[in-house]
């Protein structure tokens, strides 16, 4: 999986009136968990720019006080809820040996022969995925081949099984379907209503 760098800065006090501050500076009051006790960080909020804003998924390397590097990924994120300025983040270290829990984007390939040949729409259902798996293993994305799709058919999330990791999902979750076009349903609809009014026509009075 791909990963970024952000430079950060470990906070000793994390109080209100330090939380404050550090937003008043243009940065963001983060924490880590998953080691043997929190750790409180901040960094400039530009720096998380390429890793909120994006529909990619990124493991972390957070380099705090320019010595101890530590993996992770993002958990959670709190946006202020009228400027959507970034508030506060949390994030997850990763250790080689411990699996964990993240979702992971799709990425539809090919073009299906119901939209091709058949007037037929692709819908997606789904952007991402939960899969648990160790950090060795996880993929930047998981690829859905839809070009064999005809109306009707749909792709199911156990087709992107794979013994690198578990997807965390039920089996019945539909990733991408291919369905009859408005267009073709109304075109049809009309064309039923304009034969049976043609019969009726012929019906004596």
């Amino acid at each position: 999986m791909q990963s970024l760098t952000i430079n950060a800065t470990k906070r000793d006090n994390v109080g209100k009136s330090p939380t404050k501050a550090i937003r008043k500076a243009k940065k963001v009051p983060c924490v880590l968990y998953g080691g043997e006790k929190p750790i409180h960080f901040s960094a400039p909020e530009i720096d998380f720019k390429e890793l909120v804003y994006t529909h990619k998924t990124y493991t972390v390397n957070l380099v705090i006080n320019k010595e101890q590097t530590y993996k992770a990924i993002l958990q959670d994120i709190q946006f202020h809820p009228v400027t959507d300025a970034i508030l506060h983040l949390d994030f997850l270290q990763l250790f080689d040996e411990k699996e964990v829990i993240i979702e992971i984007p799709i990425k539809i390939k090919g073009v299906p022969v119901g939209v091709l040949n058949q007037g037929g729409v692709l819908r997606v259902n789904r952007r991402k995925v939960s899969v648990k798996a160790l950090p060795k293993n996880l993929p930047d994305f998981l690829e859905c081949n839809v070009s064999k799709l005809h109306i009707g058919n749909k792709f199911y999330v156990t087709e992107l099984k794979s013994p690198d990791f578990e997807i965390l999902e039920s089996e019945n979750v539909v990733i991408a379907q291919v369905r009859t076009s408005r267009t073709a349903i109304k075109a049809s609809g009309d064309t039923g209503d304009e034969e049976k009014e043609g019969q009726e026509e012929k019906q004596p009075e």
